[in-house]
């Protein structure tokens, strides 16, 4: 009976174990580990690219469009800087030369404020309009693991389909909470938390006074808003303007001690609450998400430009920014650690290849026999070297599924 090649090839394997099993494995690693390599450099691209969705612009009083987009997209920092609404509104809706107002340009405009944390976890204050108009992800709207999304009775002014007027009772003390936020902190629907002014590492007053009750949990984005907190905006400002408040209240007091002890008329009663409220706040945000208006089908807004540059001048915007294209400079700017991680996988993979040929030369010395056994039998030179060709691609296949295999794990682990 006839020995086919493949019996061949099997039983060479097969006789040398150890060196077959170690070779295997080598491959296995070097090809697991650039798989790796290359997921890890991908991975980062989509990371950055996933968290700005379906929006174009994102507007703020930063110092720099990078800055913007990393402190209101990423949520990376508090930002620079703050506008009233009264700016915003006017920013939105003040009539210029030749040009239409912003608002006839744009499909939507979602206001944010940053400031407050919770456990190291940003709070971001906005609208409704963030969890029904914004996608992370484009094409997936956000949704809820559990609970529901929080109640908002300023969401026809959020939406500049109204007048904001602040009233105390409007206050919603209600949040949803991100997926890695949750993971880490395992707050349930119905816990009650209390934020702190300011970030962890400089962490300011604790809003004590008003407990503010988890009402949802997002599903998973696997974007940077899945460690954000959520609250709607009306709330934030009107537990920021009882902060102030307070303050304006301890200045009167001591003014009044002062003016008693130099036995000058006292000063002025101090507003009450709802006084400062209805005339001293100013209500702030920090960012601004902003979709320009397009054609129904069309993803590219013939508007756009226009937009960008009616936002760029205005005096009130300190940074206008397209989250992809600042995206993209980042990467630009860290150019060399992709390169980096190029390099490392090309020599990966060249190491795999001269771990098959040290491993064919060192089993040289036990083939001679076999080869000579082949020769006797009358198997050409041309058929032998085909022989071991196959087998050393044979190992190199066997290896580099081996190393799809651990590369798809470590990816599991790592993303876990």
């Amino acid at each position: 009976m006839a020995i086919t090649d493949l019996t061949i090839i099997s039983r060479s394997m097969t006789g040398r174990l150890f060196s077959t099993v170690t070779t295997v494995i080598t491959v296995g690693v070097a090809v697991g580990l650039m798989f790796l390599l290359l997921g890890m450099r991908d991975a980062g691209m989509r990371a950055f690219t996933r968290g700005s969705g379906n929006m174009h612009l994102v507007v703020s009083r930063d110092s720099g469009p990078l800055a913007a987009v990393l402190n209101n997209v990423f949520h990376a920092g508090t930002p620079q800087g703050a506008m009233t609404w009264a700016q915003f509104d006017s920013l939105m809706n003040r009539p210029r030369a030749g040009i239409p107002p912003v608002i006839a340009m744009v499909e939507w405009a979602i206001p944010l404020q940053h400031g407050d944390s919770y456990q190291g976890f940003p709070v971001v204050a906005t609208s409704r309009g963030f969890f029904e108009k914004f996608q992370p992800v484009a094409g997936r709207p956000l949704e809820m693991a559990s609970g529901e999304w929080f109640d908002s009775p300023l969401e026809p002014a959020l939406s500049m389909q109204a007048p904001l007027q602040l009233r105390r009772e409007d206050a919603v003390l209600q949040c949803v909470i991100g997926a890695e936020a949750w993971e880490a902190t395992r707050l349930e629907v119905g816990n009650r938390i209390f934020m702190v002014h300011g970030t962890s590492e400089h962490a300011g007053h604790i809003h004590e006074e008003d407990a503010i009750t988890v009402v949802g949990v997002l599903k998973p984005t696997g974007t940077a808003h899945d460690r954000a907190i959520f609250i709607d905006l009306g709330t934030s400002w009107l537990l920021h303007a009882r902060d102030f408040h307070e303050r304006i209240v301890g200045d009167h007091e001591a003014a009044t001690r002062q003016a008693a002890a130099e036995g000058r008329d006292p000063p002025a009663p101090a507003p009450s609450l709802d006084e400062y409220i209805a005339s001293g706040y100013q209500p702030q945000i920090t960012g601004v998400y902003i979709r320009a208006a397009a054609r129904p089908g069309s993803n590219t807004p013939a508007v756009l430009p226009q937009l960008f540059m009616t936002l760029r001048t205005d005096p009130v915007v300190g940074a206008v920014a397209s989250p992809t294209d600042q995206i993209q400079a980042l990467f630009r700017i860290v150019g060399n650690v992709n390169q980096v991680l190029l390099g490392m996988a090309a020599v990966v993979m060249v190491s795999s290849g001269i771990a098959i040929m040290l491993a064919l030369y060192n089993s040289m010395e036990q083939r001679r026999r076999q080869i000579a056994v082949l020769r006797v039998l009358g198997a050409s030179r041309g058929r032998i070297f085909r022989l071991i060709l196959a087998e050393s691609t044979l190992l190199g296949a066997i290896g580099a599924a081996l190393g799809l295999a651990l590369a798809g794990f470590g990816g599991v682990i790592v993303a876990g």
